[in-house]
């Protein structure tokens, strides 16, 4: 670091290139009454989100980033409750960023040791509570059975943002607004630009990836394979129970292997993970395999990753075309804003205004 300069350019665009959602938000025209129906729904599930609705998400979602001033009172006067009962960083303040950028206020809650849980009081008490005091939930916890716990409850909206190794769907909505950014053709029903995807990870143990191929699995048009990569040591426990089974009914061919360069030089899309929560702790998988530079990427690959990252991906893509996980994660702000609009009844607020 240079200490005699520590200036910083203001000026530098926020997205570049294929990255600017404008594409994405020409490509999809507006139906407002799927919105509207999230307004009656908890999000729980990367299950609940057919193809229409993602569509109107990412199509608001892009309407925001394309126009981020534009659009700061939608949820003025509506109180969100940020329950983060497990570690997070870019989950928790991007669901906060994108409250606030829509202007409204918010009660956070980043320790159970400081609640009353602490003192044995059960979670339908708690969810009774958040009733009188919010008007939306944001849930992580890394207890899978908590989510629906408080659930029965509540007469307000919550939100899953992780729950143990079960599932976070806004990481994979995030996830897959990203890709339809990088190529919106793939929303189309009948074309033949189909794509490669590689997942590193362990579907059965990793609540980002288990969210993230069912929704990918919505639109099986857009998928030509998808390889899951796994070490050996998983090869057992790699999905769970008809995990497989159902993404294949769908419609989506899917293919395994243990060697990851072998299979890299096919894929359009990358998407490594290593970490998963299990318990109170987490446990890391595939860490023999790894991102850099030097790995022989497709020229015009893009690699995603859920972040935090570890040794699996190395700084050294962060300055090349093939770092899309940046703007994975700017990307799920303005995805969640979207998504938390429809769910307190705000919807109509922006509907028709580009």
């Amino acid at each position: 670091m240079n200490v005699n300069d520590v200036s910083f350019e203001r000026k530098r665009p926020d997205v570049y290139g294929d990255a600017h959602p404008k594409a994405l938000l020409r490509a999809i025209q507006e139906d407002g009454d799927y919105l509207v129906k999230l307004a009656s729904q908890h999000i729980v599930s990367g299950d609940q989100f057919d193809a229409n609705t993602m569509k109107q998400l990412f199509r608001l979602a892009a309407k925001f980033e394309s126009n981020p001033k534009r659009y700061s009172s939608p949820l003025q006067n509506k109180i969100l409750i940020s329950a983060f009962y497990e570690p997070s960083t870019r989950t928790r303040l991007s669901f906060e960023s994108a409250w606030h950028r829509l202007g409204g206020d918010i009660m956070s809650i980043t320790d159970r040791s400081t609640t009353g849980i602490a003192k044995g009081e059960c979670l339908a008490d708690v969810a009774e509570m958040f009733n009188n005091y919010g008007d939306c939930v944001v849930l992580r916890d890394n207890h899978q059975e908590s989510l629906f716990e408080m659930m029965d409850a509540l007469r307000i909206p919550i939100i899953n943002a992780g729950n143990g190794t079960d599932e976070h769907p806004t990481q994979a909505l995030a996830d897959m607004y990203a890709i339809f950014k990088w190529r919106p053709t793939l929303l189309q029903e009948a074309q033949n630009d189909k794509i490669t995807i590689g997942v590193i990870g362990v579907p059965s143990k990793m609540r980002t990836v288990r969210s993230f191929l069912k929704c990918l699995s919505v639109f099986p048009q857009a998928v030509k394979e998808l390889w899951i990569i796994h070490d050996k040591a998983s090869e057992s426990e790699l999905f769970d129970a008809g995990q497989r089974e159902e993404l294949e009914a769908r419609g989506v061919r899917i293919r395994t292997t243990t060697e990851l360069d072998a299979v890299l030089p096919e894929l359009d899309v990358v998407y490594i993970n290593a970490i998963s929560w299990e318990g109170d702790s987490f446990n890391t998988y595939g860490s023999a395999f790894s991102l850099n530079a030097q790995s022989p990427l497709k020229a015009d690959a893009i690699v995603l990753h859920p972040l935090a990252r570890g040794d699996e991906l190395s700084t050294d893509l962060d300055h090349t075309a093939h770092n899309w996980y940046f703007s994975q994660a700017r990307g799920a702000v303005f995805l969640r804003m979207a998504l938390l609009t429809c769910m307190v009844e705000r919807a109509e607020r922006v509907m028709d205004v580009v």
